[in-house]
């Protein structure tokens, strides 16, 4: 059983659970996830190089794929613990945690000006909420479907798995072990996988996939992106117009919005179509990592209410209180597991959403809209950055402050080639060291050694003659406009140049590692 997961039993009695909410709030933050979760002993880091406690120190441009909590979410998550704590004196700790979820079901909705009738399913990250929209979907087609993935290339790793119905990874977050890969028993199935290449391209692709399969007799499970690991999205609208007309029926269709950059409006236009929606509070948000939802259109329930049993290898990873209290049915095939680490990961990222969306819309878009502007132009002044061109640009009214690009994939150069994905990788994790000590350089490039960066991390690319780049990715995230705001503004620009600033210093150290590597390159003779 993983840390921070509790598994109700009759015998235990009405307080059991409790103990678990007294577990460090550090060790609660970083459970019922997955190993991609756990710290490092040496340095209090997990995988992505986030720590469970604000780190003020290390600068985040790094949302589209990860980021240390804040203050003001840290804070939350504590006295929300604390609440949890004093409510459970007086009532069971089941009941009190099940009361809180659906409280902020209500708030992420108000947040996301979404419709009452649109439910919200907890999950512990975006990839659960795959397997989450896989079962979905198995019982709305009434048959199981074949999955087709658009950005396949630019997506999670382990949707390579949750797209076939299989573990991805060796455990649950409920702590079951498993075995990566193997089918999740009654899940698996088959799927396709669509790397994006341009947007033509990515359109016909998928009316060809979806032809294909509807033709074998089966039905799909269409996965379509928005956004992906550089902020594209794929197919058209008017792709999605033709699936809608060709096959009625037989697609059923989810958003990948794990970044969560998209407006307001354009959410509810996918969920007003009937599409499924998978989000987060951890990228765009900058929410703790593994923080997980998936938004459910209304209609839904009354096919859960057909399902005559539950694929048994699915139950290892859903707990009751991850489902909307409304879905009776549904709920009472699944354990009373609540996990208390997800809980507080979304406590953190509803902090976030919460001061973002407070914000007025005029200055979220015009803060997104001058550091796009400014990070575009420093990156075309660095002639170690090559910009990676986006291959759908966005211009609709639904698109609100997103607009504007919030991630920049910059390929890594040397003499006008780019470096090796090897030396990318050593500079992403040099960047996030202190290399003071190294004692190289002068004293200002001592200083600008010393300080850390978290970026986004490098993603693999096959370019169009074949061969693969792995470029780094510079992120706005809501934190950076968040921290800018100020009812003076003329403060507030200053802060957001104050922002553009830092992103200038991460610019500088990454020119210093490629000076760095080169010269080791010669001195060894390579």
């Amino acid at each position: 059983m993983s840390v921070g997961v509790s598994r109700f039993h009759a015998d235990d009695g009405p307080r059991y659970g409790l103990r678990d909410l007294f577990t460090p709030l550090e060790t609660l933050l970083a459970a019922g996830g997955d190993p991609r979760l756990a710290l490092d002993p040496r340095d209090g880091l997990n995988a992505y190089a986030c720590a469970p406690q604000p780190t003020p120190e290390i600068w985040n441009f790094a949302s589209s794929t990860a980021s240390s909590i804040s203050q003001a979410a840290y804070e939350r998550a504590a006295l929300a613990r604390e609440e949890l704590v004093h409510k459970s004196l007086f009532d069971e700790v089941e009941v009190a945690f099940d009361a809180r979820l659906e409280d902020m079901r209500d708030e992420l909705r108000t947040h996301l000006q979404l419709s009452p009738r649109v439910d919200v399913v907890f999950s512990p990250s975006g990839t659960d909420a795959q397997l989450y929209s896989l079962f979905l979907a198995r019982a709305v087609l009434g048959a199981p479907p074949v999955t087709v993935v658009v950005g396949s290339d630019q997506t999670g790793s382990g949707t390579a798995f949750t797209s076939r119905g299989r573990h991805f990874s060796s455990v649950t977050a409920s702590g079951v072990s498993v075995r990566k890969d193997g089918p999740i028993a009654g899940l698996g199935g088959d799927s396709i996988a669509l790397p994006l290449t341009d947007e033509a391209d990515a359109d016909s692709a998928v009316l060809r996939a979806i032809e294909t399969v509807v033709a074998q007799g089966a039905p799909v499970l269409l996965q379509i992106m928005d956004s992906s690991k550089f902020g594209w999205r794929a197919p058209s609208e008017a792709c999605l117009d033709e699936i809608a007309k060709r096959w009625p029926g037989k697609v059923q269709i989810a958003v990948d919005a794990c970044q969560m950059r998209l407006g307001r409006r354009r959410l509810r236009f996918y969920l007003d179509r009937g599409y499924m929606v998978l989000v987060t509070g951890s990228k765009f948000f900058g929410g703790p990592a593994f923080s997980g939802a998936l938004l459910v259109p209304k209609g839904f329930v009354r096919a859960l209410d057909r399902l005559n049993e539950i694929a048994p290898g699915f139950l290892d990873y859903a707990s009751r209180f991850d489902w909307p209290k409304g879905w009776n049915g549904l709920r009472s095939r699944f354990e009373r597991r609540p996990n208390f680490g997800q809980w507080l990961r979304w406590e953190a990222a509803l902090a976030e959403i919460a001061s973002y969306y407070a914000l007025p819309g005029a200055f979220r878009a015009k803060a997104l809209g001058e550091l796009r502007a400014g990070v575009d132009d420093m990156i075309a002044l660095t002639p170690s950055l090559g910009a990676i061109a986006s291959i759908a640009h966005r211009s609709g009214v639904d698109d609100e402050e997103f607009v504007h690009d919030t991630i920049f994939p910059v390929m890594l150069l040397r003499d006008g080639r780019p470096v090796s994905i090897a030396d990318t990788n050593a500079v992403y994790r040099a960047l996030a060291r202190d290399l003071n000590d190294d004692g190289v350089g002068s004293a200002a490039d001592r200083q600008v050694a010393a300080q850390r960066y978290l970026v986004g991390q490098p993603v693999r690319l096959v370019r169009p003659d074949g061969t693969q780049a792995a470029p780094l990715r510079l992120c706005i995230g809501a934190q950076l406009v968040t921290g800018a705001w100020s009812a003076d503004a003329a403060q507030a620009q200053r802060n957001l140049q104050h922002v553009l600033d830092r992103i200038a210093d991460v610019l500088a150290k990454i020119e210093l590692l490629l000076g760095r590597t080169n010269s080791a390159a010669s001195a060894s003779g390579a």
